[in-house]
This record gives C-alpha cells, sequence and structure tokens, in this order.
C-alpha cells in the first residue's frame, strides 16, 4: 500500500504531468462552473454550499485525469 501511494505521488507530482492535468482540470472545471451555475455566479449568489460545489467541480476533472494517467502508466 504505501508503494502504491509512493508511485503515485512520484507520478502526479512530475512537473509535466502537474501540469498537464491542472490544465484539464482548469479547462473542464471551467466549463462545468458556467454550465452548471453561471446564473447564480451572475447574480452574485455566492454563500458556501456554492463555493464547495465549484472547488468540487475543479477538483473532480484534477482526480479523474491523474487515475487517468495513472491507469496508463501502468501499461
Amino acid at each position: 500500500m504505501i508503494a502504491t501511494l509512493k508511485t503515485f505521488v512520484r507520478v502526479v507530482a512530475t512537473p509535466v504531468h502537474l501540469k498537464r492535468t491542472l490544465l484539464i482540470a482548469f479547462v473542464v472545471g471551467s466549463w462545468l462552473n458556467l454550465f452548471n451555475h453561471g446564473d447564480e455566479l451572475l447574480h452574485g449568489a455566492m454563500d458556501a454550499h456554492l463555493a464547495i460545489k465549484l472547488i468540487l467541480n475543479y477538483l473532480t476533472p484534477f482526480v479523474v485525469s491523474n487515475f487517468g494517467l495513472l491507469a496508463h502508466q501502468r501499461h
């Protein structure tokens, strides 16, 4: 288990991989936020519940792209 976590961190923290996964998270997360919460953002209805949703819209593609990267590394 520890070896797997070390491999995960080593692969994810590689600068070229981190740059790519952060770019994916930014592009996809921004689209998701605009598409799903654009009206709330335009009306200025920011609260803690919405902030959590916005953060998760960036975190989800970051995690998914990293799992895809790790799956590709195993082959």
